[in-house]
This record gives C-alpha cells, sequence and structure tokens, in this order.
C-alpha cells in the first residue's frame, strides 16, 4: 500500500503574470508531485507516493517528465487534457482563470487498485471526480480534497464562483478538505473565518485546511484551531500551485505522524519557497524547514 497517492489531471496552463507569460504543465498532480520529489530526493524520507494522472496523449511528456523524477506513475487516458488560464495582477491573491479544454471524468474503473493512507485528489472542475468515485475511494484511505474545482461553473470558457452541487453527500467520504477564504465563504455563507471553518467540521470534514494567501492559514481538527501565519518571501514571483503544494506538505508530514499544528507550519514553509519562482516547489525539504521562524 502506498503511503500517498495523489488523483488528478495534469493540465497545459498558461500563466500571465505582470512580469511575464509562461506556458507549462499544471494541475495538482503536476504541482503536487514535483513537489514530493524534492521532498523525497532531499531527505531520509521512507514516504511511498505515487501519481495517478490523467491526459490526452499529445501531453505525455508531462508524465515522461514526472516519472524520470523517479515518480511511480499510472496513466489514465483522455480525450484532451485541461486547458487553463491563469491571469495575475500586481496582487497575486487575486486571479482571472479561464478554461479552454476540458477533459474526461475519472471513473471508478480508473481507480480501482488504488489504496493508500492518504488519498490526495485534485479537482479542477466539478465533473473530475463524481460522487461515486469519491465514495468508492474514502474506503480505501484517508480522502483529501481541494474544494476548487466543485466551485467553478464554467460557461463559454470563463469561470464562475458557484456553491458545490449535492455538497453534503460528497462530505460524507472527505476527511481532509482544503478550501480558501473566497470558497468557504460559499460553501457556508459566513464571513468570519473560524466559524466558517467550525461549520464545516459540524458538516462532517475531520480536518479542515482554510488557506488565506498572504495572511497565512487556519487549521482545525479534533476541535481545535491552529492559527498559521504567513511567511515572508524572498520575493514574490507565481502564486499558481501554492495550494497545491500547501496541501502537499500538509500530507506529507501527517503521514509521517507530525501534528497538524506542525503538518502546517511545514505546508506554509514549502508553500512560500514555491511562491518565489515558476513552477513547482524545487527547494528541499531542509530549506523548507529553515523558512519556519523559531518559537512559532
Amino acid at each position: 500500500m502506498d503511503d500517498i497517492c495523489c488523483i488528478g489531471h495534469v493540465t497545459l496552463d498558461r500563466i500571465v503574470t505582470p512580469q511575464k507569460e509562461v506556458y507549462m504543465p499544471g494541475g495538482t498532480t503536476f504541482y503536487f508531485s514535483h513537489g514530493m520529489s524534492h521532498l523525497l530526493s532531499s531527505s531520509h524520507s521512507q514516504v511511498k507516493y505515487r501519481l495517478v494522472a490523467s491526459l490526452a496523449d499529445t501531453e505525455m511528456q508531462a508524465v515522461e517528465d514526472i516519472r524520470a523524477l523517479g515518480i511511480d506513475v499510472e496513466v489514465v487516458p483522455s480525450r484532451k487534457t485541461v486547458f487553463f488560464e491563469n491571469i495575475y495582477g500586481e496582487n497575486q491573491n487575486n486571479r482571472k482563470q479561464r478554461v479552454r479544454a476540458m477533459a474526461d471524468p475519472f471513473t471508478v474503473e480508473a481507480v480501482k487498485d488504488v489504496r493508500a493512507k492518504y488519498i490526495c485528489l485534485g479537482s479542477l472542475l466539478p465533473e473530475d471526480f463524481p460522487l461515486e468515485v469519491v465514495r468508492y475511494l474514502h474506503g480505501r484511505g484517508t480522502v483529501v480534497m481541494d474544494a476548487q474545482g466543485y466551485l467553478r461553473d464554467v460557461k463559454d470558457g470563463k469561470v464562475y464562483a458557484c456553491d458545490w452541487e449535492n455538497k453534503f453527500e460528497f462530505f460524507k467520504y472527505i476527511d481532509i478538505l482544503k478550501v480558501n477564504e473566497y470558497e468557504v465563504e460559499v460553501l457556508t455563507g459566513k464571513k468570519d473565518l473560524h466559524e466558517a471553518a467550525q461549520q464545516l467540521a459540524e458538516w462532517g470534514i475531520k480536518e479542515v485546511l482554510l488557506t488565506l494567501g498572504s495572511y497565512g492559514s487556519i487549521v482545525l481538527v479534533e476541535g481545535r484551531f491552529y492559527d498559521i501565519p504567513a511567511y515572508e518571501p524572498l520575493k514574490i514571483v507565481d502564486a499558481t500551485g501554492c495550494g497545491d503544494t500547501y496541501v502537499m506538505g500538509y500530507v506529507y508530514r501527517r503521514v509521517q505522524e507530525a501534528s497538524p499544528e506542525e503538518a502546517a507550519k511545514f505546508a506554509t514553509a514549502v508553500s512560500t519557497c514555491k511562491l518565489e519562482g515558476h513552477g513547482p516547489f524545487h527547494a528541499t525539504e531542509q530549506e523548507a524547514i529553515s523558512r519556519i521562524p523559531s518559537g512559532l
């Protein structure tokens, strides 16, 4: 059995910032897997990680690049690859997003062999993981979900915020849920962040990860809040993938039996390192640890 298995679509991304325009692979699977490869290669960790990725044949080079890092990858074929445009202004907490292409949803058959201590589902669009897939995986490991995909309504390529259809049915099978400050208000209707996190817990989420961009994060586990401040980056280059990187860092430490607070601090540190460059986290585990201020 794997310690961590990440499942999701590899995307094609066009990223536009005030400094430059970049075309590159993306998606939770991309940022998660590249980040994991750097953590595993720079430490003595024995964490066993596997990726289940879906994409079209035309983008298979992205998978080969991940395999070249020593990551075990299973490919689920798709007729198309998801294509996102992410456009940022000077404030990297905000972005405009468009969808140029959508991939095929995952099926139970595609994930029938998955079994892991933590199963991380990188939802990009609401169709990615139907309820029957999440229900099936719940019996095969601790299910970790990023809510972002279920809160996107795509019309004519433009992405609009929406509530999560059938969210209460999904919440029965999700153990750890990651949301940002905008998503949690859409989900709960509450502006107070602690009250919103508490509402998710009352709805059945065991570990709530609430990321707040440059304001840090809030983690709620077993009735206890952990308010984690942001760590000052050396420079701000590209926020794309920071949420995925946060989840990666959190699960990486939790599978090693770190406390929620310790895991959240490490997640914040790896996200800070990622923010300083284009592409995924590519520092070492020790470099990330060095970003955690002493005494916190």
